[in-house]
């Protein structure tokens, strides 16, 4: 099961959501990410959209591209240099699997909070293809 949900990340097949994360964007399909995630349903539950564009700050692309993997395959490779991030993005993001309980707390609690990453979201629409025209005007 996660190889063929890992293919159709990697394929890009039927992909409905793009995450546009420090210059770069993540596509993804927003029936993982709502399974995966109680941030991203209530996201994509309060902001009907077709194909949205999620604008993610405060977030790092290799923390976000690592987290895809681990929801697409149930497990992810992740650089002790970069586990602190990829762990705080995983609460914030409440991604479960990663977290303590469902709602994204941490196991061992600290004084620290997890604030959620701002984000904007936009529908995607795909630009008119321009007419060949050999004769501009």
């Amino acid at each position: 099961m996660s190889s063929g949900m890992n293919s159709l990340l990697e394929s890009e097949d039927l992909v409905d959501v793009t995450l546009a994360v420090q210059g770069k964007c993540l596509k993804a399909h927003k029936m993982v990410l709502s399974v995966c995630s109680p941030y991203f349903k209530e996201l994509f539950k309060s902001n009907p959209c077709q194909h949205p564009i999620v604008f993610m700050k405060d977030v790092s692309y290799e923390a976000l591209s690592d987290l895809l993997q681990f929801m697409y395959q149930g497990e992810v490779q992740v650089s002790q240099e970069n586990l602190t991030t990829f762990i705080k993005t995983a609460e914030a993001l409440q991604i479960k699997g990663l977290t303590a309980d469902g709602n994204g707390s941490a196991e061992n609690e600290t004084s620290e909070t997890h604030e959620k990453p701002q984000r904007h979201v936009e529908e995607y629409k795909p630009m008119p293809r321009p007419k060949n025209n050999p004769h501009p005007q």
